[in-house]
């Protein structure tokens, strides 16, 4: 496969194992925010398309040969599709930096090799699902089976598009089902070369689709709201998922969010310092801060402050903003255009409001083109926890500290927002690491670390940050309907009873 075949004029969608523009042929453009320029046409998908893809879905799913598909050989077919990633990875990691504006080095050492890991991982799964069974006292079998759930929608987001599509698709295809997957219209080109990989790997037709287009009163929002679709699994901001939640609820869809973060990094006096510092540098500026669980807030014990900012600081100077599919750029650019301009607006609102300090940066550099997407990292002071930059996802290169003298402060303030995904926890006295962890409300807590994971365990966040959780059994409970079979022991005879 070579990226000029991935690469035509139009990206089309993939319906029924057959690439297919848009009935009605519309089209938007697909640029580079790094360049600005325009890559390619993307085929526009509406309700037509979704129609199309859903039926397409069922079929494959109710006749096709997916249906006949045993576990051992779903679990054969997840491995060829993460084998021919692994294959691919220059190819598909320039496809993601050209379309995301992130560092080559990110993608092709980290984003493609964790999509292929995604299928491999749910291969070894699948391969080794057990049914439960239970035998009464009274001689009685019961059998607990998972079963798919049929056609199930996947929305899939714009900041790491091959890595969370292939962490929806490997687990929804272990359980049986055929998909609809919608990928941010940002991001079309790695869910358009899935067709390829898909179709090589030797998927039957129809068992997954793939409609780029847009979300709300477009191809989202008809993937949401179609009665066909028994699930939607998304990815995403908050605003969003609270739509999709509502649009979906009068055909009683199982939903499962992944939303927005507003991740911290909690370093006390008795840490690390340099490690502990280098660490929250990178947890903030991973991606250019484009991550559900980077980490935007720094709190710092005040004894340790100008220590640590020091630190982070002379980390910061080390940031090698640049071309993106330069293997040497540390930063790329940002999504687009308008969520530059986004980002600028908080560093606006921090230079004129009271109890904030620009330590660094907050600029859009001028040694790229106008049409560019580039900000600098950039890191603020912040007084009050009422600030804008503290409640609000920036999703940006933008780093916020504060300072604590306590215990119970630090932990107040990690909690004092409307998110709850992720934190990191910095100190040397485990017993206070421990403590703190347990009091945090966040899904994912880090203890003297940053961006670990097993797949076995599970992903996801409290409050807004999400509905649901992802990972290991828990992905494939989702995506499958539950059922027990009993039956009687006509051996027993004991007097009847009956058990409700």
């Amino acid at each position: 496969m070579k990226r000029l075949e991935l690469i035509p004029d139009v990206v089309r969608h993939s319906i029924g194992g057959e690439l297919v523009r848009s009935q009605n042929g519309e089209t938007f453009d697909n640029v580079n925010p790094a360049t600005g320029e325009v890559i390619c046409k993307v085929s526009k998908g509406s309700d037509e398309e979704i129609n199309s893809a859903v039926e397409s879905a069922t079929q494959a799913w109710k006749v096709g040969p997916w249906s006949q598909y045993n576990q051992s050989q779903r679990s054969s077919l997840l491995r060829r599709v993460g084998d021919l990633i692994l294959q691919r990875k220059e190819e598909l990691a320039e496809l993601e930096s050209l379309d995301t504006g992130k560092p080559i080095s990110e993608t092709l050492n980290g984003d493609i090799p964790r999509a292929a890991f995604n299928f491999h991982f749910y291969s070894e799964l699948c391969a080794h699902q057990v049914s439960p069974s239970f035998r009464s006292d009274d001689g009685s079998i019961h059998t607990t089976l998972r079963e798919p759930l049929g056609v199930v929608g996947l929305i899939t987001p714009w900041n790491l598009p091959l890595y969370l599509a292939t962490w929806k698709l490997a687990p929804a295809l272990a359980q049986g089902n055929a998909i609809v997957l919608k990928p941010a219209e940002l991001t079309p080109l790695t869910a358009f070369a899935m067709h390829h990989i898909f179709q090589e790997a030797g998927l039957p037709p129809g068992v997954v689709n793939i409609v780029q287009g847009f979300g709300g009163a477009s191809a989202g929002e008809a993937l949401v709201k179609h009665p066909g679709v028994k699930a939607i699994s998304f990815t995403g901001e908050t605003v969003t998922g609270s739509s999709i939640m509502a649009a979906g609820a009068p055909t009683l869809k199982k939903m499962s969010f992944e939303l927005g973060g507003k991740g911290a990094s909690v370093i006390f006096a008795d840490a690390d310092l340099q490690l502990a510092a280098k660490t929250a540098t990178r947890a903030a500026f991973r991606n250019a801060g484009q991550v559900c669980l980077a980490g935007s807030r720094l709190l710092v014990e005040e004894s340790v402050f100008e220590q640590v900012i020091s630190i982070v600081k002379s980390e910061m100077a080390q940031i090698k903003m640049g071309d993106p599919l330069d293997p040497s750029v540390t930063l790329g650019s940002l999504v687009n255009l308008e969520h530059r301009n986004k980002v600028a607006s908080y560093v606006e609102y921090a230079r004129k409001t009271k109890g904030h300090e620009v330590i660094v940066g907050g600029r859009i550099p001028d040694r790229f083109p106008e049409s560019s997407a580039y900000f600098e990292p950039t890191l603020i002071k912040v007084d009050s926890q009422a600030s804008r930059l503290i409640q609000e996802e920036v999703f940006g290169p933008v780093l916020t500290v504060q300072t604590f003298n306590s215990l119970d402060q630090a932990i107040e303030l990690v909690n004092g927002t409307k998110y709850g995904l992720s934190a990191s926890v910095w100190t040397k006295d485990i017993n206070k690491a421990q403590f703190v962890s347990g009091k945090l409300r966040m899904g994912l807590v880090w203890i003297n670390s940053w961006f670990i994971r097993n797949l076995h365990t599970a992903f996801g966040g409290m409050k807004h940050s999400g509905v649901g959780r992802e990972g290991g059994q828990y992905s494939l409970d989702f995506f499958s309907e539950m059922k027990t079979i009993s039956q009687a022991n006509p051996m027993f005879d004991a007097p009847t009873k009956t058990w409700i």
